[in-house]
């Protein structure tokens, strides 16, 4: 068979890894991590830590293992940490969530995403609006779904929407607003009046809000704002996030999505049909995770904060333009003093020339914007100090 028919295609297409020639291409993130290895560099690449979580959460998984708790859960996730999540919302958003009806648990936020768009897309006419640089497996969900992809462009130095920009942008062809906040790979915090604003158009055109805030704990200068809390906005809004960022557990990939009862059930209708259900030892150690008290989620976020601050300065120092972050794993800098007006290029030469690996901000942009954002590129703060240290010494070497 020369060519192999099926959905597969448009979403490698939109995520733009099939050549012209029908090829798939490795994503930038397998590519970049075959070449740390290649040099034996340092990954700043990919968004994963390399420290444990809080030893109580690791301990409650393996208690869970030793009580049995290793068969399937069920569908919605297990009733203990559908209401953790729901003392969570109300805890620190003042969200009210019914735990029995409007959460349900899944595969860490990529699936909750992909339940969502699948469920909720019904015509190759309908849209999805995502804001431009986006995470690269939303661009490959909503072609998987049929959709169309709409951006708007988030701009240096702050990468915030333009207001006008965005109300054009959504019509009555959108059916999902789609917003990650904090968000990746900018690292910015939306202002209150983006919000505003999204709500408005979402209520105008009869849109759905599908959030993601897997960094909602790493909001750096101010406490996160969940869309969902804003008035008139619940009744319309997916509120996503997951345990892998909150707690430096990103192979456990468990998530959660919640919102109003009617959709959480279109959702479980596609999600029981992906993976059924997931990780059944650990999401009563998330449950216990999500309950622990103020002080680990004040100095996760501080102790992130300072990596951000050291791998800065580094950047600086070797001759980038530094974007400090608002939020999120992520620093975004300008190579382009130091020749990296082609940062794809730049990234790829960067492991042996540097010994560092980085991440191109044009892998998060369509083909066609690429030029507005040619000269970023990203790391990822989230390692080991003496590692970020290490990566300042080699850095060093491109001044």
């Amino acid at each position: 068979m020369d060519v192999i028919p099926g959905a597969w295609r448009r979403t490698a297409a939109g995520a733009g890894l099939l050549s012209p020639q029908g090829e798939v291409a490795p994503t930038i993130f397998a590519e970049m991590s075959a070449a740390a290895v290649r040099h034996d560099a340092i990954n700043l690449g990919q968004g994963f830590p390399d420290e444990d979580g809080p030893q109580l959460v690791l301990e409650a998984a393996r208690e869970a293992i030793a009580r049995g708790a290793n068969q399937y859960p069920p569908g919605r996730g297990i009733p203990d940490l559908r209401l953790a999540i729901s003392e969570h919302q109300r805890r620190f958003y003042g969200l009210p969530v019914d735990p029995e009806t409007e959460v349900l648990v899944t595969a860490g936020a990529t699936e909750a995403l992909t339940a969502t768009l699948l469920a909720l897309i019904d015509s190759p006419d309908d849209e999805v609006l995502v804001f431009e640089p986006y995470y690269d497996s939303y661009a490959a969900v909503v072609a998987l779904a049929g959709a169309r992809l709409r951006t708007v462009p988030l701009r240096r130095p702050g990468f915030q929407p333009d207001l006008d920009e965005l109300a054009r942008a959504v019509s009555d062809r959108t059916r999902i607003i789609l917003v990650n906040d904090p968000h990746n790979p900018t690292g910015a915090v939306f202002a209150s009046e983006v919000q505003a604003e999204i709500v408005r158009l979402a209520e105008k055109h009869d849109a759905v809000i599908v959030t993601d805030e897997v960094y909602e704990h790493l909001s750096f200068h101010a406490p996160h704002v969940p869309i969902a809390a804003l008035p008139g906005a619940a009744e319309r809004t997916l509120t996503i996030s997951s345990a892998g960022k909150t707690f430096s557990v990103t192979g456990w990939k468990i998530g959660w999505v919640h919102g109003p009862a009617d959709l959480i059930t279109a959702l479980l209708t596609v999600k029981q049909f992906l993976t059924y259900v997931n990780g059944s030892p650990f999401q009563p150690a998330i449950a216990l995770g999500l309950r622990l008290p103020d002080a680990y989620f004040d100095d996760a976020r501080s102790a992130l904060l300072r990596k951000h601050g050291l791998l800065g300065d580094a950047l600086r120092a070797a001759g980038f333009e530094v974007h400090a972050p608002a939020g999120g794993y992520f620093t975004v800098a300008d190579a382009t003093a130091l020749g990296g007006a082609d940062a794809a290029a730049f990234c790829r030469a960067l492991p042996e020339r540097a010994g560092v690996v980085a991440i191109p901000i044009t892998a998060f942009v369509a083909p066609e914007h690429h030029a507005a954002y040619a000269g970023l590129v990203r790391f990822a703060a989230c390692k080991r100090v003496e590692v970020l240290e290490e990566a300042a010494t080699r850095l060093a070497a491109l001044r």
